[in-house]
């Protein structure tokens, strides 16, 4: 072997690099632990992980605190630390895209609500959206708003937009392809 083959063998990342990546994910456990319960709830997190957050806020003593947040950070591994990163600001509002989404659900919703044409638009801009539940929301919500009733419908006409317009994001790490 010559020096120029040794140079270009890849021997993957480095101890230290995958230190910082284990300190990155172990302070985004730390940070999804500080988190509210309604909030935590938004991000689609694997069970055992939630698990591990709620036994962290169970606890008092400092030295096992952070032995939990080392666990949390050792099963956080199996994600993707950027998808956790774009899900935690969804969740707590600081993403500008769900901010955007947000805005786009409510005005499709007062829109449905509004206009019968809105209708075939939204249909036309969002084919997998389920034709029959969009029209039943938007029966109910008219009803609801007639009556003076408090919007359940409306709500849920806004849930369904909004997971139309901003997909969830999947948390799970792509596993790397290896070299052959």
């Amino acid at each position: 072997m010559t020096t120029s083959d040794l140079e270009e063998e890849d021997y993957g990342p480095s101890k230290s690099e995958l230190k910082r990546r284990a300190e990155h994910l172990q302070a985004l456990g730390k940070e999804l632990t500080e988190l509210g319960a309604e909030t935590l709830a938004k991000i689609d997190l694997p069970d055992n992980i939630v698990k591990e957050i709620e036994e962290f806020r169970r606890l008092r003593s400092f030295g096992a605190k952070r032995r939990q947040l080392q666990l949390i950070g050792k099963l956080m591994r199996q994600l993707d630390a950027d998808a956790v990163r774009v899900a935690i600001d969804r969740a707590t509002g600081n993403d500008r895209a769900a901010v955007s989404a947000l805005h786009k659900s409510e005005r499709l919703r007062d829109a449905l609500i509004a206009e019968d044409d809105a209708l075939t638009k939204f249909i036309e801009q969002f084919p997998e959206a389920d034709v029959q539940e969009v029209r039943q929301l938007i029966r109910n919500a008219r009803k609801e708003a007639q009556g003076s009733k408090p919007p359940k419908s409306a709500r849920a006409l806004y849930k369904l937009i909004y997971a139309l317009v901003l997909p969830p994001i999947s948390l799970e790490a792509a596993e790397e392809e290896e070299d052959e």
